[in-house]
């Protein structure tokens, strides 16, 4: 299951890549680390062609050299073909580890290098659209003006994709999490609240309870089809109905603010609606829209490089000051 990580200090004692499915006894010490390097070169690539053409070295030697890296790990770590290459499930499993690996060593190096300023490096993020744009898209600029040898790869979707087969270093998440062997710091609350605008409200009356929701307009995304309330303790879920389902936030939202019906969000999601008066959050006597938390959600490592530390400390700096200003 996705387990809770809250302490992201490196151990530079033990310097190792510890986790509960993974058996350092089986790597060999004499793992060569531009190996490694390379092996992370293809898996971007999908091409020995094209990682042999970046590093400068024939292809010939990019095969030889992944050939070694196998032998020393005991197990095929790609599938050859004469186009492309992909991984097998002994390298997704590896990919994560590779990845640390490198990153440890450039942190390392970093260590003792005076001219390194910062978080470094490409930092590969994805998050939910809606989210994204209004809380991750504003703290960028500031970012890469802090660490000028830092590159921002920003990828917002709705789906919920394999951050391990596509190299992804943090994933933002906002739905509940589900079992995996993945690692999640929870970063903010994120309450859910039922809103509407003023002039919906004055042609349609304010719902009072969660039956009186039955006669209203309701505006879905198409990932919710029940909405969620937590009443005493226990949760339940009620069917709504409605005339407008969307894939994204941002339309539920800005049909919402039309006055064409009522949205269940996030607060992130309509707080500037909310504080300009353009949205009014509704309250009802009998329950409550249930909870969720916004979460950090990494790939399965103990090494946390700078740059995603130094990303998750910014975001939660943001959202803490956003909820409290």
């Amino acid at each position: 299951m996705i387990r809770p990580y809250n302490d992201f200090r490196y151990n530079h004692a033990s310097f190792c890549l510890i986790n509960d499915s993974c058996n350092v006894s089986s790597i060999g010490v004499n793992m060569n680390l531009h190996d490694v390097s390379l092996f992370l070169v293809i898996t971007e690539t999908r091409s020995l062609t094209q990682a042999a053409k970046r590093q400068g070295i024939t292809a010939m030697a990019v095969s030889r050299r992944l050939a070694s890296l196998e032998r020393e790990l005991g197990t095929r770590l790609l599938q050859r073909t004469t186009r492309s290459v992909s991984l097998t499930q002994e390298g997704m499993e590896f990919l994560p580890y590779a990845q640390a690996l490198i990153e440890a060593e450039k942190g390392a190096r970093a260590l003792f290098s005076p001219s390194t300023q910062g978080a470094a490096g490409l930092l590969r993020i994805t998050a939910p659209s809606g989210f994204g744009r209004r809380n991750i898209l504003p703290l960028i600029s500031e970012l890469l003006a802090d660490n000028p040898e830092l590159s921002i790869d920003l990828q917002l979707s709705e789906d919920v994709i394999d951050i391990v087969g596509r190299g992804i270093d943090v994933a933002i998440r906002i739905a509940p999490l589900k079992d995996s062997t993945l690692i999640a710091r929870k970063i903010a609350d994120s309450p859910r609240v039922i809103c509407a605008s003023p002039d919906y409200l004055k042609v349609n009356g304010m719902p009072k309870s969660v039956e009186d929701l039955m006669k209203h307009h309701c505006l879905r995304l198409s990932s919710v089809s029940q909405w969620i309330f937590e009443r005493g303790g226990e949760v339940f879920r009620i069917r709504v109905g409605g005339r407008f389902i969307s894939d994204n936030v941002e339309g539920v939202r800005e049909l919402c603010a039309q006055g064409m019906g009522l949205a269940q969000l996030t607060r992130w999601d309509v707080m500037k609606e909310i504080r300009q008066g353009t949205l009014v959050e509704i309250e009802l006597s009998d329950a409550r829209p249930q909870d969720l938390s916004v979460w950090a959600v990494l790939p399965t490592t103990r090494y946390l490089p700078l740059r995603v530390s130094t990303f998750i400390d910014k975001l939660k700096s943001s959202l803490t000051l956003s909820a409290t200003s």
